[in-house]
């Protein structure tokens, strides 16, 4: 007569089988917890004080792709609210509004947090080439971006020192 077949399932498993299964389930385990510590962090809020008594609160730009891309893309923008952007040495930082959805007032800061440079109500730019925007001879550390007319409700002016706390 024939032989009996045996099912892979009834087979127990042999010590390499048990070898796989813990390597698996460690590379999934470890998987999980790189993505649950490395995950993006919530953008960090701080609060600006203009001389004015003005507050805004302005969201962190710090990586690559926020220096970059700034408030592009963003349908609007609240009152109170900003964006702005760290970069990481003082220079002679110019911004475009490529992809913008609105006008924008731009403020530079230098390291001692006195503005040195502003732009009241720079239009969105949707095609190239598009004009860029910065001080020509200040060196800067901080570039706030608001929406139009904030830069005049703030009483924002040339020297004023502004009051912000950065936390590293």
């Amino acid at each position: 007569m024939g032989a009996k077949k045996t099912r892979a399932v009834d087979a127990p498993l042999t010590p390499n089988r048990k070898r796989i299964l813990f390597l698996v389930i460690m590379a999934l385990l470890l998987i999980s917890g790189a993505l649950l510590f490395n995950a993006p962090k919530d953008t960090e809020i701080i609060e600006v004080r203009f001389p004015s008594g003005v507050n805004l609160q302005a969201e962190v730009a710090e990586t690559p792709e926020k220096l970059l891309f700034g408030l592009a893309f963003r349908e609007t923008l609240r009152d109170d609210r900003g964006m702005i952007l760290l970069f990481e040495e003082s220079g002679l930082h110019k911004v475009w509004t490529k992809q913008y959805q609105f006008n924008v007032d731009l403020i530079w800061v230098d390291e001692s947090k006195h503005v040195v440079h502003i732009v009241k109500a720079a239009v969105p730019c949707a095609s190239d080439p598009c004009e860029w925007y910065g001080p020509s001879a200040e060196r800067t550390r901080y570039l706030i971006e608001a929406n139009s007319g904030f830069a005049d409700r703030a009483e924002v002016a040339l020297g004023q020192e502004l009051v912000f706390a950065l936390r590293m």
